[in-house]
C-alpha cells in the first residue's frame, strides 16, 4: 500500500484551533445560560450566537 505524495489536511491547523476555541466558547455560554435558569433551547440558542459570533473575532486574533 502506497501512501499518496500529495497529500493535504482537510483544514489548516489554524482553522482547527479557531473552529475548536470558538466550539469551547459556545459551551461554556452554553452552561451558564442553563445555570441562570433559562431553557435549554435559548442556552443552545446562546451557546450558537457566542461560537458564530467569535468566529471572526478568533480568526483576526490568531495568526
Amino acid at each position: 500500500m502506497t501512501t499518496p505524495q500529495n497529500s493535504q489536511s482537510f483544514l489548516s491547523l489554524h482553522t482547527a484551533v479557531v473552529l475548536l476555541i470558538a466550539f469551547v466558547i459556545g459551551v461554556v455560554m452554553g452552561t451558564l445560560t442553563v445555570l441562570t435558569g433559562a431553557p435549554v433551547a435559548g442556552a443552545v440558542a446562546a451557546g450558537l450566537t457566542n461560537a458564530g459570533a467569535s468566529i471572526p473575532v478568533l480568526r483576526n486574533l490568531i495568526r
